[in-house]
């Protein structure tokens, strides 16, 4: 009586996959080989799925985070930052002028030039729409108050010493420095106003730490998961290096530091400049060193806010590495003879 024995399954052995089974289950569907058959077809389906998946959230949450920080940068430099300075030149002006104005002996030409400077100022923050619509509003009232403001003191020098002139120079300074309509009461709230706005401009938020910690945990993730599957090519088809997936993996490291880098050091000129916009300067050199100053904080931001499509562009390389990648072994176990 012969014993029949079964033949030999010269098949190689393939390591289960590590992939955590729940995450599998997600990315692999219903389609997972029954128990027995060979799983590499699903186990490069279900890498191909996680890498291209994770690149994209990658994308649109390094998309978004970056624009949070960048997309503030350009409008402190050329408005809001240029806007506080003329409040503050205008302030300036005006305290200069009022002293001229109150002396004995005042000088037309002095007190003149005070106003000019004030109202070219004045001119600047409009331009560089302060404070929206409203701040526009209030610095046309401010125009109109300041012209009120020398007319009185020009009828109060055409005046001998006396009460007639003492009148006019009265009613110039509460034009100036009435504590509830005054000149100098209107500049200080939209002052303030703009320096309020200054502040959410160079904030880094809850929501910001959030997306960025996001961020490097998908960061992370993706590394993870790309030089896992670098493993899993080697072991299972005996290939050293797969250059799309290394190419993936550098691309991917290098962006990641350099967007990084971008951020911190726009966020670090921005910290500063809202510093040096903190509180009022009352001095022509305080304000000019902090306009110098300012620039050089802000300076490149515009290029480094720039960058943000190529973080669309990087996500697009990265997927079309992934996929290049996985491709070819995917394409010879899907039409493979049976």
């Amino acid at each position: 009586m012969s014993t029949h024995i079964p033949p030999r399954d010269t098949r190689t052995p393939v390591a289960p996959s590590p992939l955590p089974r729940l995450l599998e289950r997600v990315l692999g569907g219903r389609h997972r080989p029954p128990h027995g058959a060979s799983t590499t077809a699903h186990d490069l389906t279900v890498r191909r799925r996680l890498l291209l998946g994770l690149t994209a959230v990658l994308t649109v949450c390094l998309f978004v985070s970056y624009e949070g920080v960048h997309g503030d940068a350009d409008p402190l430099r050329t408005s809001s930052a240029p806007g506080v300075l003329a409040v503050d030149t205008a302030q300036y002006a005006l305290a200069q002028a009022q002293q001229e104005a109150m002396a004995a002996a005042p000088s037309t030409s002095e007190i003149q030039k005070q106003i000019s400077v004030a109202a070219r100022s004045l001119a600047v923050a409009a331009a560089d729409d302060v404070g929206g619509p409203a701040g526009r509003q209030a610095l046309q009232t401010v125009a109109d108050l300041i012209t009120v403001y020398h007319g009185m003191v020009q009828k109060a020098q055409l005046e001998p010493a006396g009460l007639l002139r003492d009148a006019y120079l009265r009613y110039a300074s509460s034009v100036l420095e009435d504590r509830h309509s005054g000149i100098r009461t209107r500049l200080d709230q939209l002052q303030k106003d703009q320096q309020g706005v200054v502040r959410r401009q160079t904030s880094f938020g809850w929501t910001l730490w959030l997306g960025w910690s996001v961020v490097v945990l998908l960061v992370l993730a993706l590394a993870a998961a790309l030089l896992e599957t670098q493993v899993y090519l080697r072991r299972r088809f005996r290939r050293k290096y797969n250059r799309e997936l290394l190419a993936a993996v550098a691309l991917l490291v290098v962006g990641a530091v350099t967007l990084t880098l971008f951020t911190l050091w726009t966020h670090n000129g921005m910290s500063d400049t809202r510093g040096l916009l903190h509180g009022q300067l009352s001095e022509p050199s305080a304000i000019t060193d902090a306009g110098r100053q300012t620039a050089a904080n802000l300076a490149y931001t515009g290029f480094r806010a720039a960058a943000a499509v190529w973080i669309v562009i990087g996500g697009g390389l990265l997927m079309m590495l992934a996929e290049t990648g996985l491709r070819q072994h995917i394409n010879d176990y899907r039409f493979r003879p049976r």
